[in-house]
């Protein structure tokens, strides 16, 4: 990837998002960049990791809330007076 996307961070997809962040680092560790480009390469960079972990977050919320509704409720069991 040459040039970085002008798209909000926000309306790319998850994958188109993930990409962009894969060559920025690749960009950034190549030492190949003027200090400007780098700064504006890593500013993105950092735009787009926010809106990666939000969406991670967001997904892993709904993967728990899911699972919560498969499990019995733990009100729903009895535990052994032991």
């Amino acid at each position: 990837m040459s040039e970085p996307t002008c798209a909000a961070p926000e309306g790319l997809t998850f994958g188109e998002a993930l990409s962009e962040l894969d060559g920025i680092v690749a960009a950034l560790e190549s030492g190949q960049l003027e200090l400007e480009e780098s700064m504006t390469r890593y500013e993105r960079g950092v735009a787009l990791l926010r809106t990666l972990q939000t969406r991670l977050a967001e997904a892993q919320q709904k993967v728990t809330m899911l699972i919560g509704e498969l499990e019995p409720d733990a009100g729903d069991t009895v535990t052994g007076g032991e």
